[in-house]
């Protein structure tokens, strides 16, 4: 599979596209807050950034899904391409005069976000035509690779530019994002779905792919499992052991541990999983991920060594990172081609809709009751969820028939649905991300939100890649 990916000259240029990117939404991710906060000194001002963002990603998902459904997914990337190179331009003309209105860093926040909405859906529609189903899991492993690399070298080089001049982080995500679209223009394959009569963004179009993973016992409860109460808990336990650990706020050695060994622990999961090949171990690996989980935070409530609580987020990010992968690589290829879009943007929905609030109930709980309270209530709802996927018989692999839909709601019927319903669909747990489907990720600085499956790397304009 490696050498058959080796010699796939479109994956190829897809994979460099995303790492140009990426690479470059990471950079500014740091930047951009800083930037507000030299210009404005207010920390709510520079956090209204994120906000903004994930706001504008929840609105914009399902519609981006049904427009990579509908345009040509090449031509729809190019142009999203063209258009975050426009609004990192306009920052780039902006700090380099060195007026930089507030208005336009939000603007350009919310652009990024919508342009994300549209490029990874119709990155992930265009990767199924171009890479083959036997070899989907080995890619969204390299996909996941990449990304956790650039996450952990992008904000520190990011960071490393702002210090020499503000200006450079924001030039060399323009230049990178030129890269991509050079990337993506080179790309021979053409994905295009059916076209379809009606309304584009009717509620028949808008709930498709939510419709169609309903319809699917087995991803219905895993996406509720995983991509509510696994994502909200892992936010909060991630918030926590960062406040704990980092002696709240006054050292940034033991924070920076545990989100340092957090990103260690998902590129080491991208890295181990065409080894163990995922999808042929579902049930085993949701359920070690889930009950890790509960045992991590039992044992960050009694031992208050920074290494030692790194180590524990490491191995639960390593764990989720390889059920995500095997999630990502299945939904792909049992998803009928003209739904890809509207499905991967649905399951980023439901796994991005608690995210946010996780971190939130958090610090709520730790200044209410103590750090210790605080984990052991963090287990107990981890342990809700293990409990679930352990004993539901729906949340176990296999075929399930889902029910017959009616013609008229885009849901697949006859073969189609057989085929999705044979399906050994593999959980999903935050995140992030890049080229992974929801999958737990730490809620620290610079904030990042799951665009399905997507993690959005940009708090600023430009957009999150695959």
């Amino acid at each position: 599979m490696a050498a058959s990916l080796r010699n796939n000259r479109d994956f190829r240029l897809l994979w460099m596209s995303g790492l140009f990117a990426v690479l470059g939404t990471q950079m500014t991710a740091l930047a951009l807050p800083l930037l507000v906060l030299r210009e404005t000194g207010s920390p709510v001002q520079a956090g209204a950034i994120s906000t903004v963002s994930v706001t504008a990603v929840l609105i914009t998902m399902l519609p981006g899904g049904v427009m990579a459904d509908r345009v040509e997914r090449r031509r729809l990337m190019r142009l999203c391409d063209l258009g975050s190179f426009c609004a990192v331009g306009a920052l780039v003309v902006a700090v380099w005069s060195g007026h930089v209105p507030l208005p336009l860093v939000l603007l350009g926040a919310g652009a990024g976000a919508v342009i994300g909405s549209l490029y990874g859906p119709a990155a992930f529609g265009l990767m199924r035509s171009v890479v083959p189903p036997d070899d989907m899991g080995t890619a969204t492993a390299r996909l996941q690779a990449r990304t956790s690399t650039a996450r952990l070298v992008g904000p520190v080089i990011g960071g490393a530019l702002f210090g020499l001049h503000p200006v450079l982080p924001f030039l060399a995500e323009a230049v990178g994002l030129l890269l991509s679209t050079i990337c993506v223009a080179l790309v021979r394959t053409r994905s295009r779905s059916e076209a379809r009569a009606g309304s584009a963004f009717s509620k028949t179009e808008l709930t498709a792919g939510l419709s169609f993973l309903w319809r699917l016992p087995y991803l219905r409860t895993v996406l509720l499992v995983f991509g509510l109460g696994m994502n909200f808990a892992f936010g909060a336990l991630t918030f926590t052991a960062l406040t704990v650990f980092s002696g709240g706020g006054r050292s940034g050695l033991g924070g920076g541990t545990v989100v340092t060994f957090i990103s260690v622990g998902a590129l080491t999961g991208a890295l181990l999983a065409p080894r163990l090949r995922p999808e042929r171990h579902t049930w085993a690996l949701i359920t070690a991920t889930c009950w890790f989980c509960v045992a991590s935070a039992l044992a960050m409530a009694w031992v208050r060594v920074p290494l030692f609580a790194g180590l524990l987020c490491a191995a639960c990010m390593c764990l989720s990172t390889v059920a995500s992968i095997g999630f990502l690589s299945t939904l792909l290829t049992v998803t009928p081609g003209d739904r890809v879009g509207r499905v991967q943007s649905a399951a980023g929905f439901l796994s991005s809709l608690v995210q946010p609030f996780g971190p939130l109930a958090g610090g709520v709980l730790l200044t209410a009751y103590g750090s210790r309270t605080t984990f052991g209530a963090i287990a107990g709802v981890l342990a809700v969820s293990a409990a679930i996927v352990t004993f539901a018989p729906s949340a176990r692999p296999g075929p399930a028939a889902p029910e017959e839909p009616p013609a008229s709601d885009g849901i697949p019927s006859g073969p189609e649905a057989a085929d999705a319903a044979a399906a050994r669909p593999v959980p999903a747990a935050r995140p992030v991300p890049d080229a992974t489907p929801a999958q737990p990720v730490p809620d620290a600085p610079p904030a990042s939100a799951t665009a399905g499956g997507i993690p959005t790397d940009r708090t600023g304009a430009g957009s999150p890649r695959p």
